[in-house]
């Protein structure tokens, strides 16, 4: 961190503390070469995300549509609102943890039916009918079948 007044990269931090949105650190510094001190705001840098739709299209990535895509397949379902919330936040972190710009919408709906599967049988089989989008009753069966 260089000294607003003098330019120098020698400094020692004197306080931290997060700010009130809790997404930065206030930072109060002293420059070790003038002795001045100076404040310095540390956020995280982000990348947005993109997924590739089907057609070509980009999107931004939005978890609250997983989120309610979950609560579609979960409806009348033994599934409490914080189970979903962690499917969505395991997706969300799996899809951060890639480092990537760009998410095919594909990859999003198995890492969604990977963890439905875990989750709850029938609300998988509800998802994958509508994912899959069958086209007739025995492409149905095998995934039936398949589980």
């Amino acid at each position: 961190m260089r000294c607003i007044y003098c330019g120098s990269e020698e400094s020692k931090v004197l306080d931290s503390r997060s700010t009130d949105e809790t997404n930065s650190i206030r930072r109060r510094r002293e420059c070790l070469n003038c002795g001045r001190r100076y404040t310095t705001y540390e956020t995280v840098e982000t990348t947005p995300i993109l997924v590739i739709k089907n057609d070509g299209s980009r999107q931004p990535f939005d978890p609250s549509k997983i989120k309610s895509g979950l609560i579609k397949a979960c409806e009348k379902r033994p599934v409490s609102m914080s189970q979903i919330e962690n499917v969505v936040t395991n997706i969300e972190k799996n899809v951060q943890n890639q480092l990537l710009q760009e998410i095919k919408s594909s990859e999003l709906g198995e890492m969604v039916m990977d963890e439905l599967k875990k989750l709850d049988e029938v609300a998988y089989v509800r998802f994958a009918s509508v994912y899959r989008q069958f086209k007739d009753i025995t492409s149905f069966k095998k995934l039936l079948e398949d589980m």
